[in-house]
């Protein structure tokens, strides 16, 4: 049999301490009165009563969420693609004067005027101009497009006029490539303050490459 202050002073320290107890306690009382706490009945000669220690076993720990279904997980949107521009039309000119060529948006160039004598460039014989032999040469036939478009004016000019044409897709983009290599380097010397045109310049020409697969 144990004391009553040993015993339940060492119920209350399990209750306090265990996980669980879960068992019953018995309190005995004798005839001269004196209270004695075990852990099995009381004699017969004794007053008996039994408590029942609390459980203080903790609540199980909730299991946690099922993790939600891929298909349920907010996903981002896909970046916007950036922006295409269609490919602009770009004409490859020759100049009548000297047979150089150039590149151009404008695949019918005004006419302009040049000095006679400067024609044999573009590889038309200036008999031509002056029409048969024994002619005048007061008027001038059309050098194949790379031409003469009317007759001789003051000081010996004549009016001419650029032949043009047009670029196929592949020679778009090396042409619009070639520019944004010559933008990109302008744009690195210029200063802060004359910066904007070519930025703009830069975005155009980005948007257009893009529909060249670069």
């Amino acid at each position: 049999m144990t004391s009553l202050r040993t015993l339940f002073a060492g119920c209350l320290l399990l209750a306090g301490t265990t996980p669980a107890i879960g068992e019953t306690v018995y309190k005995c009382t004798g005839a001269n009165g004196a209270v004695t706490y075990q852990d099995a009945p009381c004699p017969r000669a004794q007053k008996q009563q039994s408590i029942q220690l609390v459980d203080r076993q903790p609540a199980p720990t909730p299991a946690p969420p099922p993790a939600p279904a891929a298909s349920d997980v907010a996903t981002a949107p896909p970046a916007a693609p950036a922006p295409t521009a269609p490919l602009p039309v770009l004409y490859q000119c020759q100049r009548a004067t000297d047979g150089k060529t150039y590149l151009s948006r404008n695949g019918d160039p005004q006419p302009y005027q040049a000095p006679f004598g400067v024609l044999g460039a573009v590889q038309t014989p200036l008999a031509s101009v002056y029409g048969p032999g024994g002619g005048g040469g007061a008027s001038a036939p059309e050098l194949n497009r790379g031409k003469v478009t009317s007759g001789l004016v003051a000081n010996n000019y004549v009016w001419v006029q650029d032949v043009c044409r047009a670029l196929g897709p592949q020679e778009t983009c090396e042409a619009l490539q070639d520019e944004y290599d010559e933008n990109e380097h302008k744009l690195k010397q210029a200063f802060k303050s004359e910066q904007a045109p070519f930025e703009k310049r830069e975005a155009e020409l980005q948007a257009q490459l893009r529909d060249c697969g670069g």
